[in-house]
């Protein structure tokens, strides 16, 4: 099996892992909230990043993976970030109505891209700008009921975007300057990100629900769905720095969309949510431009794939016919030095 097949391999794999384990933890997390009423969603997920930690720490010390020390500033300053953009969202949720919080969730990705374009030089063709605006609206026309706007919800929700943006955007510049792996990056970052959240946790939860995480009752049946949530949340984290890292934030963004459409769809079947024909619409509209926007991605990356393997062809005939070389080499001489061709012409005669 060649490198370009395991990639291949590797990268739907963790697409996969990616979809499964956040529709898992969705569903888990929905029956805590809603049927246990255990409503502290930032403290949960502070718990969540100290069990990842705890569980990366655990396979290192067996070996399945090497500690890869790379520059400090960078991790503490990532960790840091994306523990406060959590927090962002879950307060953006809080001082927002569910249709607007829908709304920046979707901003996501045009801010990624707007980003990757401006700093970082990235370009998207308009065939790929087409599918994420078709993906873009059908969840919108799915998710997007009422938008309700205040100021502060406002502000909360652009604050959550940017900082969100740019901490997936560095997820994938992290791993790709310093040669680290999906799990070396998650490992090193795990503990600042959960320090953050152990932080401010209790403090947001308390200023959005009015209730204290420590005063709540834990009763052994909440003690198993949080047990449950914070070992399914090891799978979601280290999916997603490993989707982020072998394909891209927009990608990762467009795959979120579609762990909504599936949870929307499972509510709508196994739960009997309610729904109308606009939800349907809506999710196979946005099913259309995700299959368009893998599709378009598929044939641009095989089109660079066969321009980068023709001009490796290249290179090599090159390296490995003398006349060829021996012809650039005389161009080269009498292109740098044109006044010696005189010369040349002398010892001739």
């Amino acid at each position: 099996m060649g490198e370009g097949e395991r990639f291949q391999l590797g990268t739907v794999g963790a697409l996969t892992l990616s979809v499964v384990s956040s529709v898992s933890i969705v569903i888990c997390n929905k029956a805590l909230m809603s049927s246990l009423h255990f409503i502290f969603a930032t403290t949960l997920t502070s718990w969540h990043l100290l069990v990842t930690f705890c569980s990366l720490h655990l396979a290192l010390k067996m070996r399945f993976f090497e500690h890869k020390p790379f520059e400090q500033k960078a991790v503490v300053g990532f960790g840091i970030l994306n523990g406060i953009s959590i927090g962002l969202l879950n307060l953006s949720l809080g001082f927002n109505s569910v249709g607007f919080y829908q709304m920046t969730k979707l901003a996501i990705i045009p801010c990624t891209v707007l980003l990757e374009t401006l700093f970082l030089g990235k370009k998207f063709s308009k065939r790929i700008q087409f599918s994420l605006s078709i993906l873009l609206m059908g969840v919108g026309v799915a998710t997007v009921t009422d938008l309700q706007l205040n100021a502060l919800g406002s502000f909360l929700s652009l604050l959550a975007v940017i900082t969100t943006c740019v901490a997936q955007i560095m997820t994938n510049t992290i791993q790709k300057k310093y040669k680290v792996s999906s799990t070396q990056l998650l490992y090193q970052s795990c503990p600042y990100q959960a320090a953050t959240l152990l932080i401010s946790g209790p403090f947001l939860d308390k200023l959005l629900t009015s209730q204290n995480v420590f005063a709540f009752k834990y009763t052994t049946q909440v003690t198993v769905f949080i047990v449950l949530s914070c070992l399914i949340s090891i799978s979601v984290n280290f999916s997603t720095f490993l989707v982020i890292g072998k394909t891209s934030p927009v990608t990762y963004q467009v795959l979120g969309h579609l762990k909504t459409c599936l949870v929307l769809a499972f509510g709508y079947t196994l739960l009997q949510d309610p729904f109308s024909w606009r939800n349907i619409m809506g999710i196979l509209l946005a099913m259309v431009g995700m299959i368009l926007y893998s599709y378009y991605c598929t044939l641009e990356n095989q089109q660079k794939a066969i321009e980068a393997a023709a001009l490796a062809s290249q290179a090599r005939e090159g390296e490995s016919d003398p006349l060829i070389n021996l012809e650039k080499g005389s161009s080269t001489v009498t292109d740098s030095v044109g006044h010696m061709s005189p010369v040349w012409s002398k010892d001739k005669d």
